[in-house]
């Protein structure tokens, strides 16, 4: 679902000097400028209110497994790591560089009371997104982790890496071309990186591959490794208060590169800073996915689910 209202917000942060002016819309209209009429607190309540709604129709199809959690930097897209400023601001007593086991590493084979599955049947499972499922450290935990996934045929379970390079020394021995219920995603953040992950990537024996363009950094070219076996390309911008900026033309080359080669895109979002038509936008975290679907540049692909061109038929697992 996506939201157009064209009406504006503005916002005042109080740590700086000047007010910052944020527009829920800014593909339809310019922000305000101090001292413009404002939404009132009924119509905030009822987009609030719709927002909340998306957010639950989210967690009804998604779900989060993190088995364990740290990771070491390996490159620029690294530099600004979400999970090294949220361990900072909840006070960690650990490194982030740090991996130690979760007290979620069994979560996919979990039951409630009822004896049902704590994960439902269905659900695409966004694996080790505090960490990197190919992450060396996490070498002696990884083997349980492919022995659950594999009995729990009924789930998606699809994950990220930076570490493309060791994919091969980190599967299992019953692997062959993939296992139907496993995604994986390629990160690539600047033209360098795509240069050396991607041609790696497309060699190797797995049923569902996708690229992610995030944080984007700068303007790649995608086109020598974008194939049939690509699934989806998604890309967005940096978070974060020492984010880059994120060129929103280097979003729309990415989108052409996708519908010439007729393989699903997605802008999942914005970014902390995103320069469209010659202006620079700062736009706060909760609002930085929403903002991207209100782009409506999505390629040959629905808002919450797997790529369309991913065919999988799971069965119930016991």
């Amino acid at each position: 679902m996506i939201f157009s209202f064209g009406v504006s917000f503005s916002s005042e942060r109080k740590d700086m000097k000047t007010k910052q002016f944020f527009r829920l819309n800014l593909w339809q209209q310019t922000i305000l400028p101090s001292g413009k009429k404002r939404v009132g607190i009924s119509m905030r309540l009822q987009i609030f209110v719709l927002l909340f709604n998306e957010m639950a129709e989210h967690r009804e199809i998604y779900a989060s497994w993190n088995p364990w959690h740290g990771c070491t930097k390996i490159s620029p897209g690294c530099r600004h790591c979400y999970v090294y400023r949220q361990d900072t601001m909840y006070g960690s007593g650990i490194a982030s560089s740090l991996a130690r086991k979760t007290a979620n590493f069994y979560l996919p084979i979990r039951r409630r009371r009822d004896k049902s599955w704590k994960i439902e049947s269905g659900k695409v499972v966004f694996t080790c997104f505090t960490s990197d499922f190919l992450l060396k450290d996490a070498d002696p935990w990884r083997d349980e982790c492919w022995q659950m996934i594999r009995r729990r045929k009924d789930l998606w379970f699809y994950f990220f890496t930076k570490r493309i390079d060791r994919f091969m020394q980190c599967i299992p021995d019953d692997w062959e071309d993939g296992y139907e219920n496993v995604l994986v995603g390629c990160t690539v953040e600047n033209q360098q990186m795509a240069d050396y992950r991607l041609p790696v990537f497309n060699a190797l024996p797995i049923k569902h591959k996708s690229i992610i363009a995030a944080p984007l950094l700068e303007h790649i070219d995608l086109t020598p490794y974008l194939n049939e076996s690509i699934e989806e390309v998604s890309t967005g911008g940096e978070s974060g208060t020492e984010a880059g900026v994120c060129d929103y033309n280097w979003v729309l080359s990415l989108r052409r590169q996708c519908v010439e080669a007729n393989i699903p895109f997605r802008f999942h979002q914005t970014g902390a800073r995103l320069l469209k038509d010659g202006k620079e936008y700062r736009i706060m975290r909760k609002y930085q996915l929403s903002q991207a679907h209100k782009a409506n540049i999505d390629f040959r692909i629905d808002e919450f689910s797997v790529p369309e061109t991913a065919e999988y038929h799971g069965k119930n697992s016991d």
